[in-house]
């Protein structure tokens, strides 16, 4: 199945950027473009889309850079398949794109499940990732570690126990206009909540046929997996180390992902790894506070030491 087309009034949202699709890994992804210059690749997470790229799209493009926010699959404009949805399948979407989008290697930006697969993707095709920052997502190994042995993280991240169940925890997004995509966002956001608009997009898109089941199905393979041969050789594969530079970005208030199991890290990277702790922000420092967010990442881009 594919996105439909009453999908594109909802995604296709007006901007500085231009709107297109491409072709990667036996599917179809919108992306939303802006700028010239090395690739940078940014990779949305739950509830959200490219949508919340939005701010660093501009910010990025201004210091020089190619900004492409996609959304991944099964959400926002690009395709529902029914099946692919387990993160060494979605890393291979990403790459796939850098390279239909005519790119040797492309800096890869990620926010929760984005941050996921872009660990997932820089040690599955290394030569793809010329750099690596994640925001709220620890490396997988360790995410699998924290929720398997951390009481504290598995409480926080109840929802994604709560997503094990069939159908109702797509009710439950869909209902009343996706409301409950509106309340996850400012429970999970620290004092800086961001803006109305913002969330009611979000809402929305959520609403789009499909979207529901697919945005939960990354998760029920990480949770389900995790006692299977897959998920067992998913976690085997990820102990080789990151070997690109990498920066590590993490709200001091996030509530779903405690600065615990985000830190430490750093020991599955074998390059420069910059960690940055933002003080006051929750689950969403890119748009909780975008300028400083931006700032960081831009600063950071630019910086030579990292460079291999």
């Amino acid at each position: 199945m594919t996105a439909p087309d009453t999908s594109a009034s909802v995604v296709r949202l007006d901007g500085p950027w231009t709107h297109r699709d491409v072709a990667a890994n036996g599917a179809r992804f919108h992306i939303a473009e802006l700028g010239d210059g090395p690739l940078v690749l940014l990779l949305h997470g739950f509830p959200q889309f490219w949508w919340a790229w939005r701010h660093q799209l501009t910010a990025l493009a201004e210091a020089g850079f190619r900004a492409v926010a996609m959304d991944l699959r099964g959400v926002g404009g690009s395709d529902r398949t029914p099946r692919g949805y387990d993160p060494a399948n979605l890393a291979l979407d990403i790459t796939g794109v850098v390279r239909s989008l005519g790119e040797p290697d492309a800096a890869l930006v990620g926010h929760d499940l984005g941050g996921y697969l872009a660990w997932t993707a820089a040690v599955m095709r290394p030569k793809l990732v010329r750099r690596l920052a994640v925001a709220s997502m620890p490396h997988p190994r360790r995410w699998r570690s924290a929720m398997l042995r951390d009481v504290k993280q598995s409480a926080a991240s109840s929802y994604v126990w709560g997503f094990q169940r069939p159908w109702l925890p797509e009710r439950q997004l869909t209902a009343d206009d996706g409301a409950l995509v509106g309340r996850l966002i400012r429970d999970w956001s620290g004092p800086r909540l961001p803006e109305d608009q913002a969330v009611e997009i979000y809402r929305r898109a959520m609403t789009i046929p499909s979207t529901a089941h697919c945005s939960i199905e990354p998760y029920r393979w990480m949770v389900r997996s995790l006692a299977r041969p897959d998920g067992f050789q998913f976690n085997r594969r990820m102990r080789r180390p990151v070997r690109v530079p990498t920066l590590h970005l993490h709200g001091s208030l996030d509530p779903v992902m405690r600065t615990r199991s985000a830190a430490g890290s750093g020991e599955y990277v074998e390059a420069p790894y910059r960690w940055r702790l933002f003080d006051g922000l929750g689950h969403f420092p890119h748009e909780e506070d975008p300028v400083a967010f931006s700032t960081e990442l831009i600063n950071w881009l630019k910086d030579p030491e990292p460079d291999r």
